[in-house]
């Protein structure tokens, strides 16, 4: 069952990575494309935690030390774009 859920936030966030993009060139909001860029390492991020911990759960990939830093990019890039928009 924790391997289902671990693929659809994978695939979820692929699909709002899409979605963002496409609002991104519809309408060239800098907002838009830090967010995309955001949810693009966040599907990075589930996709890897799913091939750790659901197709190859015995061997070790390192997977928090990864994810960790998957996650500190999301969080980062979003932070950032939200503060370069802010000024």
């Amino acid at each position: 069952m924790a391997e289902f859920v671990y693929l659809t936030c994978a695939v979820l966030s692929i699909l709002c990575t899409i979605l963002l993009f496409r609002g991104y060139h519809k309408s060239r909001n800098k907002l838009l494309l830090w967010t995309a860029l955001s949810f693009a390492f966040m599907a990075c991020n589930n996709t890897f935690l799913y091939i750790d911990l659901g197709m190859f759960p015995e061997i070790e990939l390192h997977g928090p030390f990864w994810r960790n830093i998957l996650s500190a990019l999301s969080g980062g890039i979003l932070l950032y774009g939200l503060i370069w928009e802010l000024t």
